[in-house]
């Protein structure tokens, strides 16, 4: 061995010069082609699975007759309703809707001049709720194409709709900057079945410069990007990019991954202006008392998803207690800085229950089987990390969930602006499904269902800065409503496309009941059970092919 070693050594000294004058004589030619393979700003994350042979994500289709209007009138009446800024349901009411915009709301019912033209959802009794915004999302993943497919965006637009949705954050724009772009847009035409998005470009974390950072924030703004999303990034550069957002009048995410915590934690980045924290990565880290990097096991790799996400459930209870000076002080000066928690409870549920997750109501007819396979455990696919989770790590999770919640419902009695997100598409989490699943965490956490409702609407709204426009149920705002026969504040399960099951006394049968009735966004009115039914023919026949 060390013969061969030697002989090599003298191989490579004697082509040393030539080797330095070859690489001198090549680096312009390299830079140049590395500039010119580097993918667009904000095309960095699906620029992998293209360069794999996938064929571009195809674009949602135009809608169908599941979507009706706008209309020049449309009354409501009979509904009982919950306006969104924390009062309690009062009806009934009757609501009339002239185009996009919510045109008058009185007691009672409609009269015949009123009923006159116009066209008339009789709710009978049921509840009206605006329309819900979704804080987190992602129109697809990569990581699906890994699994066999890159995602069909009809099918996550459609789930998100049924399901109450008519705003949605994507915080990443991972398909594509482009593509999330003209989704956008044609949701905002009215072409297709769709919620309303704001879109967040990803920063790239390995930016090494602050110049390059600002270059960066100012080419995604140029391609319309409403904001910027991060998940670490060194120090210089990203307050040179949170900068230059906020210069140009863009809003901003974090989610505090664990390679750059120690230089930049949530207090760091609420101090530099950022709107919203995602998850938790970096709160607990900003309350250290006796340590400043968490208590990592030795042989610990970030790479492998399952010692992150397993030591990730150990995170909160390495932080100040509940109540203690530290952890007051955190959430006064969050609150004083105006600042966000996007939480998303419901993606990390599998963590604390992994067999409730897999086995959810709707596994058999709303997941396709590219999701269902990225699902599984798969150490090359994000989310998939579920290679050996045992009974402790669960107690784990489940000790880091009390909290966990605990803080986030202190920061809401506290004054601090909570939203609703769902961060679908991975570990074991179905779009649409997984937001209202948030609303029962929220509720869990200690949030009375009107607070959790606010959360959703209002306080989503705000966070977008949209809260003139859509957030509450008020005359000159526009018409996003969620229309539903039965009470959700009472039951949230109400909401889920697959109901509810419950006991019909006189029959003695089991019955399903609920699920949203109808969506309307922007005066638009979406029927929910159709959108439902296109999604469920849209998996079986997925299923069938080869």
């Amino acid at each position: 061995m060390l013969g061969t070693r030697t002989r090599n050594d003298a191989r490579l000294s004697a082509g040393t010069a030539f080797s330095l004058v070859s690489l001198l004589v090549a680096l312009p030619m390299m830079m140049a082609t590395a500039a010119e393979n580097r993918p667009e700003p904000g095309e960095e994350n699906i620029a992998g699975a293209l360069a794999a042979g996938f064929a571009p994500p195809k674009l949602a289709p135009i809608r169908g007759d599941e979507a009706q209007g706008p209309f020049d009138r449309l009354l409501i009446q009979n509904a009982m309703l919950v306006v969104g800024n924390g009062a309690p349901p009062r009806g009934p009411v009757t609501i009339e809707v002239r185009g996009d915009r919510i045109h008058s709301i009185h007691g009672g019912h409609a009269n015949d001049a009123e009923l006159a033209g116009a066209e008339v959802i009789d709710v009978d009794g049921g509840y009206v709720l605006p329309g819900f915004v979704d804080a987190h999302t992602h129109l697809g993943t990569p990581g699906h194409a890994q699994a066999g497919a890159l995602t069909d965006s009809e099918y996550v637009l459609k789930l998100w709709l049924a399901h109450g949705v008519t705003t949605v954050r994507d915080v990443g724009a991972v398909m594509g900057l482009g593509w999330t772009i003209k989704h956008r847009e044609m949701a905002a035409a009215g072409e297709i079945s769709a919620p309303r998005m704001r879109v967040h470009a990803m920063f790239p974390p390995s930016t090494a410069t602050a110049d390059e950072a600002r270059d960066w924030v100012k080419a995604v703004r140029k391609r319309g990007a409403d904001g910027v999303k991060f998940r670490g990034a060194r120090a210089e550069p990203f307050a040179a990019a949170m900068e230059e957002a906020k210069r140009l009048g863009m809003k901003t995410s974090y989610h505090h991954a664990q390679l750059s915590v120690v230089q930049t934690n949530v207090l760091d980045s609420a101090r530099l202006g950022l709107d919203s924290m995602e998850h938790w990565y970096g709160l607990p880290e900003a309350m250290f008392d006796d340590r400043v990097i968490q208590d990592y096991p030795h042989d610990y790799n970030y790479s492998n998803e399952q010692d992150r996400f397993g030591e990730a459930g150990r995170l909160w209870l390495q932080a100040a207690a509940p109540g203690s000076e530290t952890w007051q002080r955190t959430i006064a000066e969050l609150v004083d800085l105006d600042f966000t928690l996007s939480p998303t409870f419901t993606i990390y549920e599998a963590n604390r229950d992994l067999m409730r997750a897999r086995n959810a109501d709707w596994m058999e007819d709303y997941v396709p089987s590219y999701m269902a396979r990225a699902f599984e455990a798969d150490p090359d696919i994000h989310g998939s990390y579920f290679f050996d989770w045992t009974t402790q790590k669960e107690i784990d999770w489940k000790q880091n969930f009390q909290r966990w919640m605990k803080f986030v419902n202190d920061y809401k009695n506290a004054g601090g602006r909570v939203v609703a997100g769902s961060d679908a598409g991975f570990i074991y989490k179905v779009y649409g499904f997984a937001y209202i699943r948030e609303f029962e965490l929220l509720q869990e956490a200690g949030f009375h269902p009107l607070e959790v409702i606010k959360a959703a609407t209002l306080d989503g709204a705000e966070l977008l800065g949209l809260d003139r426009e859509i957030g509450t149920v008020e005359v000159g705002k526009k018409a996003d409503l969620v229309i539903l026969d039965e009470n959700p504040l009472a039951n949230f399960k109400l909401l889920y496309g697959t109901g509810h099951r419950r006991l019909n006394r006189e029959t003695g049968s089991v019955e399903r009941v609920g699920g949203v009735r109808y969506t309307v966004r922007d005066g638009i009115v979406f029927d929910a059970k159709m959108l439902l039914e296109d999604v469920r023919e849209l998996v079986a026949a997925e299923k069938m092919e080869p």
